[in-house]
Parts: C-alpha cells; sequence; structure tokens
C-alpha cells in the first residue's frame, strides 16, 4: 500500500498543530506536493519539532476525517466530511452519534439499516456508515437544496427575459415604454432571486461545516461503552 502522502493545506495544518503543542517555530508548508509523514517528521527534526508531535498532529487531521463540497456556479451548495476508523464503530457509538446528530442539527431524522450499512437522513442532510476493509467509514453530508432551485429559477427568469428582448428587438418593438418597462421588470425578479438564494450560502455553509466537525470531534474523542454481557433474553 502507497504510503499516505498529505497536500498543502494538510501540511500546513500538521505543522501548526504541532507547533502549538510543542511551542516551536511554524516551518514553511510543501511546495506544490504532497508529503509523507516520514518526511513531514524530518522537516520537523530541523525546527525542534519532535517526531511524535508530528506523528500525534497528523493523527488528529485524519480523525477529522476528509472535507468534501459541492459547488453551483462557484458557490458552495453542500458540504460534507468523510472520516475512516481503523476499526468498526460499535451499536453504541452508532446510537449516540444520531442523538448527538438529532441535537446539532434539531431534526429527529430516520434511521434505516441495511446489512452492514447504517444510514440517518433528515432531507438533504445525511450521514451513512459503511464497512471497510480495516473498520468503517462515516460520511457527513448535506446540499443546500431549496437554495439552489431558487437561484436556477433566478436564472431562468433573467433567460426569459434575455429572450423576451432579443425577440421584440429582431421586431422592431423593443423601443416601446411598455416593453422595456415589463421585460425590466421580469429581469430584476430573476436576479432578485438569484441574488436572495446566492446571499444565504456563505453562512450556511461556514455553520454546517462547522457543526460537522464538532459531531465528529465528539465521536472521535468519546470512549466506547462497555457492553454489557450480563443481559439475557
Amino acid at each position: 500500500m502507497a504510503e499516505r502522502q498529505y497536500d498543502d493545506e494538510e501540511v500546513a495544518t500538521i505543522f501548526k498543530r504541532a507547533a502549538e503543542s510543542e511551542h516551536s517555530v511554524l516551518p514553511a508548508p510543501g511546495e506544490g506536493k504532497g508529503l509523507t509523514l516520514a518526511a513531514l517528521q524530518d522537516i520537523g527534526r530541523e525546527v525542534g519539532i519532535p517526531p511524535e508531535a508530528i506523528a500525534n498532529a497528523a493523527r488528529s487531521l485524519e480523525q477529522g476525517g476528509r472535507p468534501a463540497s459541492r459547488f453551483f456556479l462557484g458557490l458552495t451548495i453542500g458540504v460534507g466530511r468523510t472520516v475512516d476508523f481503523d476499526r468498526p464503530l460499535s451499536d453504541a457509538e452508532w446510537e449516540r452519534l444520531v442523538a448527538d446528530l438529532r441535537e446539532t442539527f434539531d431534526a429527529r431524522g430516520t434511521v434505516r439499516y441495511d446489512g452492514p450499512f447504517r444510514q440517518w437522513t433528515n432531507g438533504n442532510l445525511q450521514a451513512l456508515l459503511e464497512p471497510t476493509p480495516t473498520g468503517h467509514r462515516l460520511r457527513l453530508q448535506t446540499v443546500k437544496g431549496d437554495t439552489r432551485a431558487m437561484m436556477s429559477l433566478g436564472l431562468t427568469v433573467l433567460g426569459g427575459a434575455a429572450a423576451m428582448a432579443i425577440v421584440l428587438g429582431l421586431a422592431g418593438n423593443l423601443g416601446h415604454a411598455g416593453s422595456a418597462t415589463g421585460i425590466g421588470v421580469i429581469a430584476l425578479m430573476g436576479l432578485g432571486m438569484f441574488t436572495a438564494g446566492a446571499a444565504r450560502l456563505p453562512g450556511w455553509a461556514r455553520l454546517r461545516r462547522t457543526q460537522i466537525e464538532q459531531v465528529i470531534a465528539r465521536l472521535t474523542a468519546a470512549k466506547t461503552l462497555p457492553r454489557d454481557d450480563s443481559k439475557t433474553d
């Protein structure tokens, strides 16, 4: 198996966490290429950061998972995070995760079991737990579907106004005051819908990223509840 390589953003995060724990000087990150853990530890030694601190920082990064985003016209309409666990999550951990999701997002949602796969969904908000050769993979993701629909409708209205302007222009009627005013009103409506939808996205994306990161942090920090084998059917 190829050794894990960290990109520039991950390298910067690892060095930042390691430097903070050791009160050391923060070294420069990599330059556009992936670095293995061993390479990061070599760099850390040069500035006085112990290899153990680099390894712990890298481990904390792995526990936080890999971010994922979906975009529409360059705007973030979906956020998520994927975490690979090197062991299977217990039933108790899954139940605590579902309870945390319901409290964090103020949503009851629906739990579904499909063989080894587990799922909690509440509209576009999803938590998927699937088995891997070494343990479990958790995917938390959500999409701002209503905003995308509003922006798409706004673009459609704008397109309709443009089409009307072209038709009237070809017919020589675009100069009429009533025609120009009507097209202008329609275009403003479309622009307003698109702008209203787009304005909601940055704050929504920040909030959902933070909530997802917090849920994962609580899950990875919690200890597995002991199994009670004394109960009998």
